[in-house]
């Protein structure tokens, strides 16, 4: 069930107000459990048995480490934790790809070992999501729930079950064991992220994204400065794609009484790599630094060390991202690209800011990063190896085309409706569009926004997310 759906807006019109109806805490739960599990089962409904399965573990492996006093026997549980998840999801998004490897390095014919396995939708997310909550207990920095019913629910939360953002029992937890009752204020910035959400990603993502798609399955017949101009307007498409998933999330969750964290922090406003990672995909980067490059060590075992727990942790979530070596290729590039930064502003004693803050003199700076980010999206996008060396041997021939002026206005017009939505929210918050003192004005841009969106969705069929298929 896509956001960008009317069945999904069908859906919340059933839920939203039975939720509402309802008074009981424990009955509220139930209700987004049951929900959580129609949405998730409409896709395939043997993936349900897979959310099931990580949620019965976990519930009951946390319980065992939190009671036993056995530091060996804490640590054995621990590992059935990570071996289920991981084994689950090794399984059925990995397998066949080693199968390949083995077979490309060693010359093997394994064919006859190749499966046909469906990549359960939003498994990477919720596999990272349910292995911290076990991770957290084991390093003594959370209590597990006793509520089976509260713990299900965290795991299977249909807003963000699918494409997150990946968040921690020790916030998401709390939230789901108290009456769910969203504010006034919850339901007005609800609505707004959603549309906002909405138009990101119906509006932005999918027209760009049909351009985008048009080019990259026919290389043969573009030339260099075609496929260069669909990389970068791939880099639009797919921020505005994750982030507007991202919003709607947020917006849907509000509505129903809970916070979920800010994902996306205008990523493409920033001054280097390092801030890039702070303000893209804020939930995985976090998720990656707490549980994998501060247990390798982080900066703590010398120089040296941490920049190869920077690169070990950057090719794994480039592999977290799909089974290919277009994605572990991806997270090198960004890996080489932290180490690098780390090594210049380390050297010239240089601190790293986030501040929302611009001037003129940083422009070249959003550039160098925005072109260093852009290059990478090539191998994000490409869907082989193969193609990923014939898009360098077409751009390489550096053809003008007859369209060059085209596309130029393409970008540019892309570009510019989302740095100005992007400006918007970096300098006034989110929820900038109620910071205008002409309320019918503000309530008006909004109405305008969403009528927008539904009379295009209503003349095309909805496009996945791309993080879907992860």
């Amino acid at each position: 069930m896509l956001f960008n759906s009317f069945i999904f807006l069908i859906f919340l019109a059933i839920v939203l107000p039975l939720f509402y109806l309802l008074d009981k805490k424990e009955w509220k739960n139930l209700l987004l459990l049951a929900a959580s599990y129609f949405f998730y089962s409409y896709w395939d409904w043997r993936f349900s048995l897979l959310l099931m399965t990580s949620t019965l573990v976990d519930f009951y492996v946390g319980k065992f480490i939190y009671e036993t006093k056995d530091k060996k026997r804490k640590k054995h549980l621990l590992w059935v934790s990570l071996l289920v998840n991981l084994g689950i999801l090794g399984f059925f998004k990995y397998f066949n790809f080693f199968v390949d490897s083995f077979q490309s390095v060693f010359s093997t014919e394994l064919d006859f070992l190749h499966l046909s396995v469906i990549l359960p939708v939003g498994i990477s997310f919720y596999t990272f999501q349910t292995m911290s909550y076990t991770i957290d207990i084991y390093k003594g920095e959370l209590k597990p729930t006793n509520s089976i019913l509260d713990f299900a629910l965290f795991v299977s939360f249909f807003p963000q079950l699918v494409a997150g953002p990946i968040e921690r029992a020790k916030s998401l937890l709390p939230q789901l064991k108290k009456r769910l009752s969203p504010s006034r204020l919850q339901i007005k910035e609800g609505i707004n992220l959603i549309i906002m959400g909405l138009f990101r990603k119906v509006i932005i993502g999918d027209t760009s994204g049909r351009f985008v798609d048009h080019i990259f399955n026919d290389l043969y017949n573009y030339n260099s400065i075609e496929i260069a101009f669909a990389v970068l307007i791939f880099g639009i498409q797919i921020y505005a794609d994750f982030s507007g998933y991202s919003k709607i999330a947020r917006g849907v969750a509000k509505l129903l009484g809970v916070e979920l964290m800010v994902n996306f922090s205008q990523p493409y406003l920033s001054k280097n790599i390092t801030e890039f990672w702070r303000r893209w995909h804020i939930s995985l980067s976090s998720w990656l630094r707490d549980y994998l490059y501060i247990p390798l060590g982080g900066n703590r075992k010398g120089e040296s060390r941490t920049y190869i727990n920077l690169m070990i942790t950057m090719l794994l979530g480039g592999l977290w991202h799909g089974a290919s070596w277009n994605f572990v290729i991806w997270g090198a590039l960004h890996g080489v690209y932290l180490a690098l930064h780390k090594l210049f502003t380390v050297s010239r004693n240089k601190s790293i800011s986030t501040k929302n803050s611009m001037s003129l003199s940083d422009i070249p700076k959003l550039i160098a990063t925005f072109g260093l980010v852009s290059f990478t999206w090539l191998f994000f996008r490409s869907t082989s190896w193969e193609s990923t060396l014939m898009i360098f041997s077409k751009i390489t021939e550096l053809q003008l085309s007859e369209y060059t002026f085209l596309f130029l206005q393409i970008l540019i017009a892309y570009y510019s409706l989302s740095f100005l939505l992007d400006y918007f929210e970096y300098k006034y918050g989110q929820n900038f569009i109620f910071k205008i003192k002409n309320k019918a004005f503000s309530y008006g841009v909004l109405t305008m926004m969403f009528a927008i969106t539904l009379l295009y969705m209503f003349q095309a069929e909805p496009l996945p997310f791309i993080y879907f298929q992860f």
